[in-house]
């Protein structure tokens, strides 16, 4: 099973490859429009300790939000799980700041906090705050009525039914909110990046495209794409050890 797992992702990753090596070549496309895989292999050859420089400060801006987005999600969910009064007051207003054009946030927190990382981590966290906070929300609320009758039977309290039982069955939610979250992360880095083009990969690309060098944009891009799949996957592998049971108990 680990094996067919391993290899359809792989060979669907190895036919994209060839449909575009193929639709390049043939189609006899132009290297500054569209470069071939080789290209794209060639430009990264040319300069890959800058580019995984480049790649290592997207990581770590993804990350710091992400963190801080999976703190303040759990927190702020929780608490509107626990009052209904809460929920009903705060709510619209999240999907109200979550409706706001993320790009548009850009330069008012480059206005706000200043060039360097604070702009860019603080972005990352508003992208991918919300779904944690949903996930959270919707998890905790969704436990069996039956198990939540028999632990009032056995006399639970409420940090024990919170702990054994609505925290239990809202972790699938939760792990399915965190990766979603995790490639808006990326996104919103990348978007932090074109607007404050100092550093990562973002800047990369922007520079990439002002001078024309199309092969260098789509190196950083490849890039962004491996930190997001890897990111993904990171998550659904701690998923899977620490909740074997969630897939025995699923269609």
């Amino acid at each position: 099973m680990s094996l067919r797992a391993t290899f359809l992702p792989t060979a669907g990753v190895i036919g994209v490859v060839l449909a575009w090596w193929s639709f390049t070549v043939l189609g006899g496309v132009p290297e500054f429009f569209l470069p071939s895989p080789p290209q794209i292999f060639d430009a990264f050859l040319q300069k890959p300790e800058y580019l995984l420089g480049e790649a290592g400060i997207t990581l770590i801006e993804t990350l710091a939000g992400f963190a801080i987005a999976t703190a303040a999600g759990l927190a702020i969910g929780v608490a509107l799980a626990a009052s209904t009064t809460a929920d009903r007051i705060t709510l619209p207003v999240f999907v109200a700041l979550n409706a706001v054009p993320k790009v548009a946030l850009a330069p008012l927190l480059l206005f706000w906090l200043g060039f360097g990382f604070p702009p860019k981590i603080t972005l990352v966290a508003i992208m991918c705050f919300f779904p944690i906070l949903l996930a959270v929300k919707q998890g905790l609320t969704s436990a069996p009525i039956e198990s939540l009758e028999l632990a009032a039977s056995l006399c639970a309290n409420r940090r024990q039914t919170f702990l054994k039982i609505r925290f239990h069955y809202a972790l699938p939610q939760i792990f399915l909110g965190l990766k979603t979250a995790i490639n808006l992360a990326v996104i919103g880095a990348v978007v932090a990046e074109l607007s404050n083009p100092e550093r990562g990969l973002g800047t990369v690309i922007s520079r990439s495209t002002s001078n024309f060098d199309t092969p260098a944009a789509f190196a950083a891009i490849v890039l962004l794409a491996v930190i997001s799949v890897t990111l993904f996957y990171g998550i659904a592998l701690i998923e899977r050890l620490l909740l074997p049971w969630a897939r025995e108990t699923s269609g």
